[in-house]
């Protein structure tokens, strides 16, 4: 074994130079793009190819598009944790980005399941918003994220603004276990959950497949959505640093033009 092969970065080391982790976005995106549409396109005919149930009647395939969204919110905000734990901890230079380019397409499944949430709560409930547990604190989440994206936006020195928003998440992340467990802390109108339960699924199969198969669509939209902030947010920074650099060679040689006079 030679020295090189020692000193060859492997793993997410690897992936921290950006051309390499450039390289990999270019084989994984067209992949993660095709299993999405494929996955969204059969989630959708299958979803809409479910009976009306005996309770919720038609309004019940909303659910395959809000249980899904409601699963990513919280997913996304958990690749900023981890994002925000590689910057503090790791200091992994593409920890920021991935937290970052994480953040605008947390906000929109957040506010998609908001959404759909709305629609499906006014024939179910009578209303199109109550100030249930569940739905406050996933109102709240709506707020961090947007908070968090202004946090970014307001600091213009990346390793400041990086280390606060990585404070900010974590601090933020207390907020996930309470929408997750609220219909179980709380007395709420929200349902209990149906998936992801001690007892197993209590939903009917043919409701279950159709679910499972979106949701699977989202994992793979937000991978594909995920990979191309990550890979626009490096080349804006690659951009702005050979701006800089040709400002500050700009300024170097009207200094040097100066003193020639």
């Amino acid at each position: 074994m030679t020295v090189e092969t020692i000193k060859r970065p492997s793993g997410l080391t690897a992936l921290a130079n950006p051309t390499r982790f450039l390289a990999l976005v270019r084989v994984l995106l067209p992949i993660f793009t095709a299993i999405a549409l494929v996955l969204l396109a059969v989630g959708l005919w299958m979803g809409f190819s479910v009976p009306d149930d005996y309770q919720q009647g038609r309004t019940v395939r909303i659910m395959f598009i809000h249980v899904p969204s409601v699963w990513m919110a919280m997913g996304a905000y958990m690749t900023m944790v981890s994002g925000a734990l590689g910057v503090l901890v790791w200091r992994h230079p593409l920890a920021d980005v991935a937290a970052r380019a994480a953040a605008p397409i947390g906000a929109a499944f957040t506010f998609l399941g908001l959404a759909t949430g709305s629609i499906w709560g006014r024939p179910m409930w009578g209303t199109w918003w109550v100030w249930d547990a569940r739905l406050t604190s996933f109102l709240v989440l709506l707020i961090i994220y947007l908070g968090l994206i202004a946090l970014w936006n307001s600091i213009e020195e990346p390793a400041k603004s990086s280390r606060m928003a990585a404070i900010a998440i974590l601090i933020g992340a207390l907020n996930i276990p309470i929408i997750r467990f609220s219909v179980e802390w709380f007395t709420t109108l929200h349902q209990g959950p149906s998936v992801v339960r001690a007892g197993g699924p209590s939903m009917a199969p043919e409701f279950l497949h159709p679910l499972l198969i979106m949701g699977l669509a989202f994992l793979f939209i937000f991978l594909a959505l995920h990979l191309m902030a990550m890979r626009n947010e490096i080349m804006r920074r690659q951009i702005r640093t050979l701006q800089r650099k040709a400002a500050q060679s700009n300024r170097t040689g009207a200094s040097r033009a100066e003193i020639a006079q």
